[in-house]
């Protein structure tokens, strides 16, 4: 089933101790990493990894990374009864990049994917097609047939794409498992655009719709091949509470389907992710064990060995462990209010930049040489690139006073952020880099890999049609 067997439980225990070993224990976030990241702007300051010619760079903590799959894997370990088979399979649209997949895939995570360009990516990675699941609303046959050529699995939005794959499956045998993405419609959270369980939500069968309850129900008696369940309740700004409802609705009607089937047809339950994330501080909040434990307590048959499971966590895997650092090129004053004009904006930063109320980010100041600044704050702007009034990280944040030359780090943003490139004003995507820092006790230092390159402008020419110049003149 592409699924972790969790039957020899000890060696997972062992392989999390050995890397909290490695780690020198330090926790994911908070302090520790927080030291890790300022060794790393200041390494990246004097290494040249951020300067005049590179103004613009996303950094990422290796070790963080490896620490929160760890976290994430021994959360479910901890609460799941011996035997339970677990996938945790990274949500490729949040870090859409080989070598960080790559990372994961080492680290024990698979992978979650919504498109043709994502599969591509996981299979660039090297992520087996057994780790690998499909979820999209709108599938084409092309993607149904290639996903259920190589086995991955492929959980159906709708009945109209079901008959698709009904159609696929009778023509050419297939090991993927194949399931079923139902809306359990148990409401919203905070942000109504990633809210993926309200009564009009685009995605999945919507199960409290006259009638789409028992046409779920009636899909699978008909077709035994249908071994999975997916749901989907999480995203920012949804409670773990909300989550965990939408988990017991999917657990709830997977026991019935195996009821009236008089037999376990359904194996196993895709509970999908969408972990919020703490924007506010370094401290992780929620956390995996915490969910974990409230789905232990709330739904206690999902865990006990009868099913297994897939988890599809993608910003709370990696939004702490990304920082996205500039370098200030000049500050100036406008209606008595300080602006710092840097090259993170829009391109970078889309939604901060058009949901601030949503989506605000921690900004921390550090000085020419990549030092921490302190002192007395005062209201400035910080400003991006892009040629629009609108572009700004933030509006009278309190920071110690920038100076041309220094450089502000844009926290958090690991997970739909400096990956995510905007190609407003046809700005280069920056050069994104990996970096381990040694403990400073035994002289620190720090080593950068690069992840991806910066774009160089030959490119953006390349993108942009360049080379069909004279397309449209005969036209």
């Amino acid at each position: 089933m592409g699924l972790d067997d969790r039957a020899d439980r000890r060696s997972d225990e062992d392989e999390t101790d050995q890397l909290t070993r490695l780690l020198g224990q330090a926790p994911p976030h908070g302090a520790a990493a927080a030291d890790r990241r300022d060794q790393a702007i200041r390494a990246a300051v004097e290494q040249g990894v951020v300067g005049p010619d590179a103004p613009l760079a996303g950094l990422f903590d290796v070790a963080g990374i490896r620490a929160g799959a760890a976290a994430l894997r021994a959360a479910f370990a901890e609460v799941a009864a011996p035997g339970t088979r677990v996938l945790h399979a990274f949500a490729v649209k949040a870090t859409p990049l080989v070598p960080v997949l790559r990372l994961l895939h080492d680290a024990g995570i698979g992978a979650e994917v919504a498109s043709p360009g994502e599969l591509a990516l996981a299979r660039a990675a090297g992520i087996p097609p057994a780790h690998t699941v499909l979820d999209s609303p709108a599938k084409t046959p092309a993607e149904l047939r290639e996903a259920l050529a190589l086995g991955i699995a492929v959980n159906a939005d709708n009945p109209q794409e079901l008959a698709r794959v009904d159609a696929l499956v009778q023509s050419a045998p297939t090991r993927s498992p194949v399931g079923i993405r139902v809306n359990p419609q148990v409401g919203g959270g905070a942000i109504e655009a990633l809210s993926t369980a309200t009564a009009t939500s685009k995605f999945g069968v919507p199960l409290r719709d006259e009638g789409a309850r028992e046409w779920v129900v009636r899909a699978y008696l008909d077709r035994p091949w249908l071994t999975r369940l997916h749901t989907h309740s999480g995203s920012q700004g949804v409670p773990l509470e909300l989550m965990t409802a939408g988990v017991a609705a999917a657990y709830a009607l997977a026991e019935e389907i195996n009821a009236r089937a008089g037999r376990r047809q359904i194996d196993t339950l895709d509970i999908g992710g969408g972990l919020p994330v703490n924007f506010a501080s370094d401290e992780q909040t929620p956390t995996f064990a915490q969910y974990a434990r409230l789905l232990k307590r709330e739904v206690p048959g999902l865990l006990d060995g009868r099913y297994g499971l897939v988890t599809e966590f993608g910003r709370s895997l990696l939004a702490k462990h990304g920082t996205l650092l500039a370098r200030v090129e000049y500050v100036k004053s406008a209606g008595g209010r300080t602006v710092a004009l840097t090259h993170a904006g829009v391109q970078v930063a889309t939604r901060t930049v058009y949901a601030p109320e949503s989506w605000p980010l921690r900004i921390a100041a550090y000085d020419a040489k990549g030092r921490p600044k302190s002192g007395p704050g005062t209201g400035q702007d910080v400003a991006g690139p892009a040629c629009f009034a609108g572009d700004l990280l933030a509006r009278d944040r309190e920071l110690p006073p920038l100076e041309q030359g220094d450089h502000v780090a844009v926290l958090d943003t690991g997970a739909y952020y400096f990956a995510h490139h905007y190609s407003y004003n046809s700005l280069a995507r920056p050069a994104i880099h990996g970096f381990a820092a040694g403990p400073r006790e035994e002289g620190g230092g720090v080593r950068f890999s690069v992840v991806r390159a910066q774009q160089r402008v030959e490119e953006i020419v390349a993108e942009s049609g360049g080379g069909a110049r004279d397309a449209l003149r005969g036209l």
